[in-house]
């Protein structure tokens, strides 16, 4: 799970602003780093198919930021596709992709998928309502800029309940990217769920070429992690979003999904 490819100190440039998006965005020369440690230490050929079809590690890059299209020609040079999901509200303003890089990016063979609306941090802590449209109106909006179904999503926060599957799959959505470390796939509400690991800003190439490759202590570590952030936001409760502002920060410009 990418997000997005921008030079160091330029972070703000694409996708959300602030500092917890940063942890999440790399260099173009360390995801070139990726790609190429993916290929030595994987015994496998990255493809791309809908729903992603093993054993093939499957390159993913949420949130919808401009950089995408400079990940896509790293892709391109060497073959590669990927899954671009979007925040579709954010299309077309400052620091995120244009319908016309939308089309352009399907017309070179990468998958655009949903990555709902207006990113909730905690989706599912949303009423039915907004689950709902969340799902719903992105998937419409994607579909009228392609003119074709649109049925690959992710989830925002990569908070996954029930709610929030059974809604992507009354939506239309078939195949759907969690944030949770696991090459297991599940099935639920006539969903592929799909599991991912997280690429942030100091991953090296090793540990992204030893994650594509399944080694067992990075993928642990991950386990660990993410175990521990649902730990916290289930103790945070509703006062979680108000303690990671306050730890984290984030641009004034962004207003997530759930905020009131």
């Amino acid at each position: 799970m990418y997000h997005d490819v921008v030079d160091a100190g330029a972070e703000d440039t694409s996708g959300f602003p602030g500092r917890d998006a940063a942890l999440y965005k790399i260099g173009p020369e360390l995801f070139a780093e990726h790609l190429d440690a993916i290929a030595t230490f994987a015994s496998f050929v990255p493809s791309v198919s809908d729903p992603p079809d093993p054993p093939g590690p499957v390159f993913t890059f949420d949130d919808g930021g401009v950089s995408a299209m400079r990940a896509a020609e790293l892709l391109d040079e060497r073959g590669l596709a990927g899954y671009f999901l979007v925040t579709t509200n954010y299309i077309g303003t400052r620091g995120f992709v244009t319908e016309r890089n939308i089309r352009d990016l399907a017309r070179r063979g990468h998958t655009i998928g949903s990555h709902s609306c207006s990113h909730p941090l905690r989706m599912g802590r949303c009423s039915w309502t907004q689950l709902t449209e969340e799902w719903t109106c992105s998937r419409a909006r994607l579909g009228g800029i392609l003119g074709t179904e649109i049925r690959v999503a992710s989830i925002p926060g990569g908070d996954l309940t029930p709610q929030v599957a059974e809604a992507a799959a009354r939506a239309g959505i078939t195949t759907l990217f969690t944030s949770e470390p696991t090459r297991e796939r599940r099935h639920a509400f006539g969903l592929t769920l799909v599991g991912r690991y997280t690429i942030q800003k100091w991953t090296d190439r090793a540990t992204a070429g030893a994650l594509a490759a399944g080694d067992w202590l990075p993928c642990a570590r991950q386990v660990v992690i993410w175990n521990a952030k649902k730990v916290s936001k289930r103790l945070g409760g509703a006062r979680y979003l108000q303690i990671r502002r306050m730890l984290l920060g984030h641009d004034a410009e962004v207003r997530w999904g759930d905020q009131s």
